[in-house]
């Protein structure tokens, strides 16, 4: 990966001076202290604990499009190796709710949930994302219908695009989806692209929940910077080996 990773500083002097193309602002200053575990020219990713390193991500001039695990233990079965392991701080929505708290209700965000736990007090819109292509889930089996959708929680304002339906129809990922990243819960690129693209345009997009990358993956995609963390190693670098790919 040589010749992927520069200095904060080298980026930013960079961005100013012209050297990278984009229709927003510079990168802010960020505290020091952590080296990205992967920088390019739009994206920066932290291996850390987002909870403990909030200056990272909690900047002013951003929009935060996030994953957060919200409560429900989760383990993937949709795999061909067996079931995954168990999302880390999945045991409660505390941790969601400790990060939205820090983000203020005024900045914008979309934060992926359920309906089995209750929604963040400041949602002023739910987005439901239709998941076709993947079946009827499994949830409750003594009822005739399956679960196939997701919550999109939106907070914040600033939001642009025509109005639309609040109904997001996107194909999920198969385990035999070529495009399925090796994560529990992975989201396609097409919604994410969508979802971004009804945020600020002179915001960065940040994740402090990146996964298995997706929202940077977008977010690169669509001309746009964005801010990464993520916790577990083995998932920074499922990131890496998608956003080089995607280069």
């Amino acid at each position: 990966m040589a010749g992927f990773f520069k200095t904060r500083k080298e980026m930013m002097r960079e961005s100013r001076g012209g050297k990278i193309s984009l229709n927003i602002a510079a990168w802010p200053e960020l505290p020091e202290g952590i080296d990205p575990f992967y920088q390019d020219s739009n994206v920066i990713l932290f291996n850390c604990d987002c909870l403990s390193n909030i200056g990272l991500w909690n900047i002013d001039n951003a929009v935060m499009v996030s994953d957060p695990p919200y409560g429900m233990k989760f383990q993937s079965h949709m795999r061909k190796d067996g079931p995954s392991d168990a999302i880390a701080g999945d045991e409660s929505p505390e941790l969601r709710d400790k990060i939205l708290e820090a983000w203020g209700d005024i900045k914008p965000a979309l934060v992926f949930g359920t309906w089995r736990v209750p929604r963040p007090t400041a949602c002023k819109q739910l987005l439901i994302w239709n998941k076709t292509g993947v079946g009827p889930l499994m949830g409750n089996l003594d009822l005739p219908w399956g679960p196939c959708h997701e919550d999109v929680y939106v907070l914040g304002s600033g939001f642009v695009g025509k109005r639309v339906s609040n109904v997001l129809t996107f194909d999920g990922l198969t385990p035999g989806s070529k495009d399925r990243p090796n994560h529990p819960t992975p989201k396609p690129v097409s919604l994410m692209k969508d979802l971004i693209s009804h945020c600020p345009p002179s915001l960065i997009v940040v994740d402090p929940f990146a996964g298995s990358g997706t929202t940077l993956v977008a977010a690169k995609a669509l001309g746009r910077k964005a801010i990464g963390i993520e916790l577990e190693t083995k998932y920074c670098e499922v990131i890496v080996e998608r956003l080089l790919k995607e280069a």
